[in-house]
């Protein structure tokens, strides 16, 4: 390609604006919003491109030395979009430069712009939100975030909303939590982050087209509170931090479960609920979670287990016994063990072979294996000796001299059954 000559004084060609338009605003919505509004000076053709862009952002914090302009910068942006659909809106608002009421305003001409998306985070004071936002007919996520307070009306109708996060947002009392789940009739994606002492004790989760629900709580927990969850069409559930209490009812269609809880009292019914599940990650206190007797988990084909506590090997055989189809097995050994080699509890195998190692089990892993302990060796080189369809086990052990390592591999082949064509890897 020839390049074309250009004298001295003739301005390159604003290449740029030979893309296509489509292609332009796709650029200009990966700048900071503030950044993407200066390219109106460019040229006739820029000044109104971005006024096309699917995404707003806006910190108030950027602006922290212009006081009162943000909200005059957001409400021009606002006024100003074309687009037919304004795709998201994410707000950082730090009440001490935009105040409540303008927040408020700027909310609900963001409405007017038929918005999908709204990212709403707020410091500096307690935010009440717009009752606005509870009637909005065009909102597809919703993301809440700190310092806002909720005080949901009944008449709440959020009939497009599918996806709903809410993190560490507070209620007025327990009937806005209600109202506010209760308005969402398609909300399929929820994700609960929550101070441990909440005006709302009891955190009741009864939505019919609920599919996936994700919790975190805090470190410190408030042995009152704790949640009830009825969701039919609930496919994944995750809970993470400490709970008071958690009773979960009524989910039948549940495939995927990951709990990484301590708990103050004993839940009695956590694991029975999950016995649908085919994938399971447990990381809990044994003796915090009672196990539900003569409980099977039919469909359970890959579990996760962390061994954090001398006691978590017992779970593990009442796990065994309780999946018959089982066919991917996972250990977790943390890093640094919190209990001391000495005060390990005594390993209760099975009474006879699990089903689940007789004709299922095809994958074996243990992160953080120590060949050293003789619970954790005697589990292994149990396993090991009783897997007719082992294909391959993999451990992970501690740093450890190559002499060591030479012992634990001859210590692990040596219970191999020359039946199956198991792979044994060490690393």
């Amino acid at each position: 390609m020839k390049r074309r000559k250009r004298g001295r004084g003739i301005v390159n060609a604003d290449r740029m604006s030979q893309l296509p338009e489509a292609l332009i605003i796709q650029i200009l919505s990966l700048l900071p919003t503030e950044v993407a509004v200066t390219t109106s000076v460019l040229s006739k053709q820029w000044q109104f491109l971005w006024k096309m862009l699917p995404k707003l952002n806006f910190d108030s914090l950027d602006q922290r030395h212009e006081f009162k302009t943000f909200s005059k910068n957001v409400k021009r942006a606002l006024l100003s979009h074309k687009a037919p659909v304004l795709h998201s809106l994410h707000l950082i608002v730090h009440l001490h430069l935009c105040n409540s009421m303008n927040t408020a305003k700027l909310i609900g001409i963001a409405f007017a712009c038929n918005l999908r998306k709204l990212v709403l985070e707020v410091d500096g004071g307690r935010f009440s939100i717009p009752e606005s936002l509870y009637n909005c007919e065009t909102l597809d996520t919703l993301e809440l975030k700190y310092s806002i307070l909720m005080d949901v009306p009944s008449s709440i109708c959020l009939k497009s909303l599918r996806t709903l996060h809410l993190h560490y947002v507070d209620f007025k009392d327990n009937e806005s939590a209600l109202n506010l789940l209760s308005g969402c009739p398609n909300l399929e994606n929820l994700v609960v982050h929550r101070y441990p002492f909440s005006s709302v004790k009891t955190f009741t989760i009864a939505v019919s087209s609920l599919k996936r629900l994700t919790i975190y709580t805090s470190s410190t927990v408030d042995p009152r509170a704790g949640y009830v969850i009825n969701s039919p069409s609930l496919t994944y559930l995750k809970i993470v931090g400490q709970i008071g209490f958690c009773l979960i009812e009524n989910v039948p269609e549940l495939v995927e479960a990951s709990m990484i809880v301590s708990s103050q009292i004993i839940n009695k019914n956590l694991l029975e609920s999950l016995t649908s599940v085919k994938r399971l990650f447990l990381e809990f206190s044994p003796l915090m979670i009672k196990f539900p007797t003569g409980s099977i988990f039919y469909q359970l084909v890959y579990l996760e287990l962390l061994t954090h506590e001398a006691e978590c090997l017992n779970l593990l055989t009442l796990m065994l016994n309780s999946s018959p189809q089982l066919q991917i097995l996972k250990l977790l050994s943390p890093k640094y063990q919190s209990w001391k080699k000495d005060v390990v509890g005594k390993w209760n195998k099975p009474k006879i072979v699990p089903e689940c190692l007789l004709f299922h089990l095809e994958t074996f892993m243990w992160k953080g294996y120590e060949w050293k302990r003789n619970d954790e060796t005697e589990v292994a080189k149990y396993i090991l000796s009783n897997t007719n369809r082992l294909k391959r086990a993999t451990f992970f052990s501690k740093p450890i001299s190559s002499e060591e390592r030479v012992k634990m591999v001859k210590n692990l082949n040596s219970v191999v059954r020359a039946l199956n064509s198991c792979q044994l890897l060490i690393k």
